[in-house]
C-alpha cells in the first residue's frame, strides 16, 4: 500500500513515518508539511511538498494525518474526493460538526476511516479487554477509567491545549483517549452524565477537569475522569469490574493486576503484570518506543481493514472517532444543563 504522510515532520507524524518505512507492505508515496524544508527532512527520498493539491496528485492508496485538529477536516475531505483511505490522529476534528462531516465523506467515498486511538494496542489495556471477554473475571458489572497529567506545562505549542484548536480541555486531550477506551470495552456509550470545572488553568472553553458516567445499551455503565490536575504527572488507567474479579491496566508505568475470587467474597488469587522489559526500554530510550510499536500494530491493523477483514481487529473506525468527539461534548452539554444527554447507537462503521 502506497501511504502518504500529512504532518510528516511533527512528534507524532516522525514515529508514523517509521512505521510506514518498516512495514514490508507499505511504502511511503510522499510527504506533506508547512515548510519545504521541513517536508524534506522528513521524506526519507519519497516527494517532498507544502501544496496539498501536488501531494494528492502523487499516486497513492492512503494517507495517515498527523496534524493539529483544527486543519484536519479540509484534508480528510480533499484526501476521500481522491479515493483514497485515511487513518488520523484524534481528535477528529475540533468540533462534532467537522468530525460528522468527515464521517459522512468517507461513507460517500467508501472508503475506510481508520482514528489514532493507539493506546488501544498498549499491552496493558489489550489485556484488560481479554481479560474481560474471556469471561475469569466472571459477568462484568462496571467500569472505572481515568486519564491526567499535571497540566500546561506538557504541552509546547497553544493549539496543543486552546479549545479553538482542540476542540476543549482535558476532555479533548488526554482524556479523548480514555472516552475511546471506555467505548472500546462497552461496545457503545448512549447515555452521558456529567460535570467539567475550569478553576486551575483558566483557559476559556478548556476544562480543566471533568468527571462522568457513561452507559451503554446493555446498561452497562463506566465512570471517567479526565484531568489537567495530576500533580503525579502523566497517568492513564482502566479498571473492570466483574462478579468474579476484577482486572486493571495502567501506564505509565505499563502493568496489569488481575485478581480473581472462586466465588463473591471468596478466595482471591492475585496476578501482576510489571512489564520491565517496556519500563527499561522507555529508561534508556524513549517512551516513544512504546509508541512506535503501538502505531505499527495500527497501521498492521489498518491494512487488514482496508483488505476487507472486520473480526479480531483493534483499530478504532471512523465511528468510534466521532462518537469519542459526541461523548465529550456531551459532558460540556450535561454540565450546562445539569441533565444527562441520550446518543443514538452507531455501532461499526461499514464502507
Amino acid at each position: 500500500m502506497r501511504i502518504g504522510v500529512i504532518g510528516a515532520a511533527g512528534k507524532i507524524g516522525q514515529m508514523r513515518v517509521e512505521t510506514i518505512l518498516k512495514n514490508p507492505g507499505t511504502t511511503l508515496a510522499a510527504v506533506l508539511d508547512l515548510t519545504m524544508e521541513k517536508a524534506a527532512a522528513h521524506a526519507h527520498g519519497a516527494p517532498a511538498f507544502t501544496d496539498l493539491g501536488q501531494f494528492l496528485a502523487v499516486p497513492m492508496d492512503a494517507v495517515v494525518i498527523s496534524t493539529p485538529a483544527h486543519v484536519r477536516e479540509p484534508i480528510c475531505l480533499a484526501a476521500f474526493a481522491k479515493g483514497l483511505h485515511v487513518l488520523t490522529e484524534k481528535p477528529l476534528s475540533n468540533t462534532v460538526e467537522g468530525a460528522r462531516r468527515i464521517v459522512e465523506a468517507a461513507r460517500a467515498a467508501r472508503r475506510h476511516l481508520g482514528a489514532g486511538f493507539n493506546m488501544r494496542y498498549y499491552p496493558s489495556f489489550a489485556y484488560v479487554k481479554d481479560v474481560m471477554e474471556s469471561g475469569e473475571i466472571g459477568e462484568i458489572d462496571h467500569i472505572r477509567v481515568y486519564g491526567g497529567h499535571s497540566g500546561l506545562s506538557n504541552f509546547t505549542y497553544e493549539w496543543e491545549y486552546k479549545s479553538e484548536f482542540l476542540g476543549g480541555g482535558a476532555l479533548s486531550d488526554v482524556g479523548i483517549h480514555m472516552t475511546d477506551m471506555a467505548r472500546h470495552l462497552m461496545g457503545e456509550i448512549t447515555r452521558v452524565y456529567g460535570v467539567a470545572t475550569n478553576k486551575v488553568w483558566g483557559v476559556p472553553g478548556s476544562e480543566d477537569n471533568a468527571m462522568a458516567v457513561y452507559t451503554a445499551p446493555s446498561g452497562l455503565s463506566a465512570t471517567y475522569q479526565a484531568t489537567w490536575n495530576d500533580w503525579q504527572g502523566y497517568k492513564s488507567m482502566v479498571e473492570v469490574f466483574g462478579t468474579k474479579g476484577m482486572v486493571r491496566g495502567a501506564y505509565a508505568p505499563m502493568r496489569n493486576d488481575l485478581i480473581v475470587l472462586d466465588k463473591p467474597g471468596g478466595a482471591a488469587r492475585r496476578t501482576t503484570r510489571r512489564y520491565f522489559d517496556i519500563a527499561v526500554r522507555e529508561k534508556l530510550k524513549s517512551w516513544k518506543t512504546t509508541a512506535v510499536q503501538s502505531f505499527a500494530d495500527e497501521l498492521a491493523d489498518f491494512l487488514a481493514l482496508v483488505a476487507g477483514k472486520t473480526e479480531g481487529l483493534r483499530i478504532a473506525d471512523g465511528h468510534a472517532s466521532l462518537r469519542a468527539i459526541e461523548v465529550a461534548d456531551a459532558v460540556r452539554q450535561s454540565t450546562r444543563t445539569g441533565q444527562a444527554v441520550e446518543l443514538a447507537d452507531l455501532g461499526p462503521m461499514r464502507v
